[in-house]
């Protein structure tokens, strides 16, 4: 008996896994709440949160890498850097970005946070330069800017440093939004 191996487009692809940050902090997470993933790219969050019981919304601005995510919830494909904010109004229990800094972007990501509910955030830091891309100073966070942006919610943890394999400095912070707040006069537009 001959076993072919099938072509590798019909070989289930491996799917990247989740960010350590985002599992270590998901039990924050409201059971079931809404979840909106900033610049989801491939979806890796999408998945496992929506595995994870979680109603997802995610934005990116590839349609080609949202296209490949039927299922998973609410897609949409939005060049969010320079267009209109593509969920004016709307809140979400948590609100997940990794590997994405666009400061403009501030208020908008704070407010899409609802009250008491959690944002999960994780990207590169000042001194990623010596490892590779990113390294101009617009995608690098400044020491200690996450938690400057999160002034006034309550931060249940933060870490800023280099990180092994690969190698790269991140800054990363889970915080919950304070009940009935707004966003601080100094964010907004």
């Amino acid at each position: 008996m001959i076993h072919a191996t099938p072509p590798a487009s019909t070989l289930p692809q491996a799917q990247p896994a989740p960010s350590p940050w985002i599992e270590r902090w998901r039990h924050l997470l409201p059971a079931g709440c809404s979840v909106l993933d900033v610049a989801c790219g491939s979806g890796r969050h999408l998945r496992w949160l929506a595995a994870n019981g979680h109603a997802m919304t995610g934005v990116d601005r590839d349609a080609a890498a949202l296209a490949a995510l039927p299922g998973l919830g609410e897609l949409l494909c939005a060049d969010i850097e320079n267009g209109p904010w593509p969920l004016p109004g709307r809140q979400f229990g948590a609100v997940v970005v990794t590997n994405y800094l666009w400061r403009p972007l501030w208020p908008q990501i704070l407010d899409s946070v609802a009250p008491g509910g959690v944002l999960l955030y994780e990207t590169f830091g000042q001194g990623n330069e010596a490892f590779g891309k990113p390294s101009r100073p617009d995608f690098l966070l400044a020491p200690g800017e996450l938690l400057q942006v999160c002034t006034g919610w309550q931060v249940v943890a933060y870490e800023c440093g280099q990180l092994r394999q690969p190698d790269r400095v991140v800054q990363r912070i889970a915080a919950i939004r304070p009940a009935g707040s707004a966003l601080p006069a100094r964010l907004t537009p």
